[in-house]
């Protein structure tokens, strides 16, 4: 067995970041419902002023729990975690202050650089995943990668439980795949702490939502899952690591180019992602979270047949699968809801 955590003690992580995560919202929720109010515009989703900000207590109980359990470690790398949730605290402030008072798109994605870059700091000396490349010029690949990632978290953050439903299901799959031996117990760790910090968040933020992530939730997540996804990666699961977030990846990815040949602002925040056009076409949005969630555990089903079965064809028939699902969500929101024809 691997130097880590066994089953019973993963559910015990999960279990104390969810407590935790759910403690820790309850306590600031009176806070957040006074200074930190996500008023309705016409690019929301919902119709009520809501409190946000609830990414403080996920953050917080997912390092807090991580660097407890990593305490009891004599081979974690202090170094290598500092910088992790240096990196993660700083995008973490920067969504602070996203919440609080718009920031102007420069100085938010130069910020945002610093805590990318700070991240990939914290990549083993001999970490590469396109070896193909020259070192320098695949560690800019990442850094690009890494903001496009964090951002499209952040811009999927629109429904009530999206996040919830992406976030879980990913962060499950990669404590499965760390069991399997394919990632040191070290990233099991954090994928259970965020995992059960969601789930605990998931109390609050089911439709209709009492309180919402922010900025200050969707940042970090998107940085933390990243880096769990680029080791996924690097450590040969390259299939596995597309497969895993493929929905978020296709729906703010279409989006952005829709818009850039559109010639619209893509900084500006807007209602264009399939998911949103779906509540503006009949469906309702545990229809939608219903149905992002059922994909998802369908994608994380592909990705671990990939680890399991190891071969090109497992790979690209797993991959064409979850393309072919994905496209198929993403053709019904943008089709919208059949009108019922006893309604009708």
């Amino acid at each position: 067995m691997q130097d880590g955590p066994g089953i019973v003690a993963a559910f015990a992580i999960l279990a104390a970041a969810a407590s935790l995560s759910a403690i820790l919202i309850i306590v600031l929720r009176p806070l957040l419902a006074r200074y930190a109010m996500a008023r309705p515009n016409e690019r929301s989703s919902h119709t009520i002023p809501t409190p946000q900000g609830g990414g403080i207590a996920v953050i917080a109980a997912t390092i807090a729990v991580s660097v407890v359990v990593l305490l009891f470690s004599t081979s974690a790398s202090a170094l290598q975690f500092t910088l992790l949730f240096a990196g993660v605290l700083l995008i973490a402030a920067v969504g602070v202050l996203a919440d609080k008072h718009p920031v102007d798109v420069a100085q938010r994605l130069v910020l945002q650089t610093f805590a990318v870059v700070t991240v990939l700091f914290a990549l083993p000396p001999d970490f590469r995943l396109l070896p193909i490349l020259p070192w320098w010029c695949e560690r800019m690949a990442l850094i690009i990668g890494g903001l496009w990632f964090v951002n499209l978290v952040n811009f999927m953050d629109g429904l009530d439980w999206m996040t919830v439903a992406e976030v879980v299901p990913i962060t499950a799959a990669l404590g499965a795949i760390g069991f399997l031996g394919v990632l040191p117990w070290q990233d099991i760790v954090f994928s259970l702490a965020l995992c059960g910090a969601m789930i605990g968040f998931a109390l609050f933020n089911r439709p209709v939502a009492t309180l919402f992530l922010g900025d200050v939730g969707s940042l970090p997540i998107g940085l933390l899952l990243g880096w769990l996804l680029l080791l996924l990666a690097g450590s040969g699961a390259r299939t596995a690591a597309v497969l895993l977030p493929l929905y978020y990846l296709a729906d703010s990815t279409i989006t952005l180019i829709r818009r850039v040949i559109k010639g619209e602002p893509v900084w500006q925040a807007h209602r264009s992602h399939f998911y949103q056009r779906a509540t503006d076409r009949g469906f309702r949005v545990i229809e939608i979270v219903f149905r992002v969630f059922a994909v998802n555990v369908i994608l994380v089903a592909l990705a671990l047949t990939t680890i399991i079965v190891p071969s090109p064809t497992t790979e690209l028939a797993a991959l064409s699968a979850g393309a072919a699902l994905v496209l198929w969500l993403l053709v019904t929101f943008a089709r919208g809801k059949r009108p019922d024809k006893h309604n009708s």
